[in-house]
């Protein structure tokens, strides 16, 4: 495959890929950080240029240094013929089959040629699916939108003039001193490599919470290196009293003012979760959120 790190290719790339969306929104969103700073020191690969058939975001070699880093070691694809997927898959110099890692992507079709590649290397493979939420904005997405090389930063943080019932309630930059706050409350958390984890995507990446009385958050949202919004959480004392609610409109209206692309997942199973986001002005895409988890033969699982 073809390493992509020419700014003008990249922004091309990031141009064909609207066209695709929902299906492509994972490498997507992956391509818009890269394009603005490339915080997580992402890679580009393409099988050809300029006309490809799949992308694959990959974090650069001296990243990738811990073999049991799921949070670090991941591969986000798009292909326009994912049956296809497997010959490409199976190549060990485009992915490291010998360490624990997780593919992501909106295709679920991708799936039988990651079996088949993850086989060929005794690999074994879990795979779970989520719905895919966005919004009317992302369909109707614009590649023509001003997109800037530089960090998201250089736009300053979210500084919305915050309206609430109380004065009491600020919103706010979640600063990355509340990490183990997060990391403690995160379904995927609560271990060292989580925390580091967490800790990048706040110092690196678009975050919002609302702080409560005593200067503590008691609602947050976190962006990971591919866009999506996560780590969502309110604290107890708090919930089903609109503070979710406030940071996400607030969030949200500071992510478009920037053109920065965004979505989420839920689970299924998770009714609260779904009704929430529905309220929040997403609505389910026509493809899901797929992961694949691989484990090597000789890591135990």
């Amino acid at each position: 495959m073809i390493l992509l790190n020419n700014s003008q290719k990249l922004l091309a790339l990031y141009k064909s890929l609207a066209r695709s969306i929902p299906e492509s929104l994972k490498v997507y969103g992956s391509v818009y950080h890269i394009n603005h700073g490339n915080p997580f020191n992402l890679e580009v690969l393409v099988d050809s240029w300029p006309e490809y058939r799949m992308v694959i975001i990959r974090p650069q070699k001296q990243e990738m240094t811990d073999d049991m880093d799921l949070y670090t070691n991941v591969y986000r694809i798009f292909s326009k013929e994912p049956q296809k997927s497997q010959e490409i898959l199976k190549n060990c110099e485009i992915i490291n089959w010998k360490q624990i890692l997780q593919i992501q992507g909106f295709q679920g079709s991708l799936g039988e040629g990651i079996r088949v590649a993850a086989f060929s290397k005794s690999v074994k493979v879990e795979h779970s699916r989520a719905i895919l939420f966005i919004t009317e904005d992302i369909l109707n997405l614009n590649a023509s939108n001003k997109s800037k090389f530089g960090s998201w930063a250089e736009t300053g943080h979210p500084d919305v003039e915050f309206e609430s019932e109380t004065p009491d309630f600020k919103y706010a930059q979640l600063d990355v001193s509340y990490s183990g706050l997060v990391n403690d409350r995160w379904r995927r958390g609560k271990n060292e490599r989580s925390l580091r984890y967490i800790k990048r995507c706040i110092e690196a990446l678009p975050t919002a919470c609302v702080l409560g009385p005593e200067g503590i958050p008691v609602s947050w949202v976190t962006m990971d290196p591919s866009c999506e919004l996560g780590m969502a959480y309110s604290m107890e004392r708090y919930r089903k009293k609109g503070k979710m609610r406030q940071t996400m409109v607030q969030f949200k209206k500071y992510l478009r003012q920037n053109n920065i692309p965004f979505y989420l997942s839920v689970l299924e199973f998770n009714e609260d979760s779904r009704r929430s986001v529905k309220q929040n002005g997403f609505f389910e895409a026509a493809c899901e959120w797929h992961q694949w988890t691989c484990y090597p033969q000789l890591v135990p699982f």
